[in-house]
């Protein structure tokens, strides 16, 4: 899991779309909560929830696990919302090394 920036992402939906294509991940914060948008290796795309550690110490997955940018974009994982859905809500952060740590 990649450390969130302080500084919100200032993006279109579709410059969103190609932020993560290209860098892999992003911290989505709709309401109170934060969810981690990411890949898995370059194979498959997953959000996972924030507030919650598994035994490991990682986010658990709060989506089905896709192969595409598209069909995780489409998932239902927001209260029965898809990213599309809560855009005009949400507020992205950056992810990566050397960054401050998400708490």
């Amino acid at each position: 899991m990649g450390k969130r920036s302080d500084e919100a992402i200032d993006c279109t939906y579709e410059e969103l779309k190609r932020y993560l294509h290209a860098n892999h991940s992003a911290y989505m914060q709709v309401g109170e909560i934060t969810y981690y948008l990411t890949d898995v290796n370059s194979h498959a795309w997953r959000a996972q929830d924030t507030d919650t550690l598994n035994d490991k110490g990682h986010f658990v997955d709060c989506s089905d696990l896709v192969s595409t940018l598209d069909e995780f974009l489409a998932l239902p994982f927001v209260n029965g919302r898809t990213i599309p859905q809560v855009f005009s809500e949400a507020t992205f952060f950056a992810s990566g090394k050397g960054l401050e740590a998400y708490e």
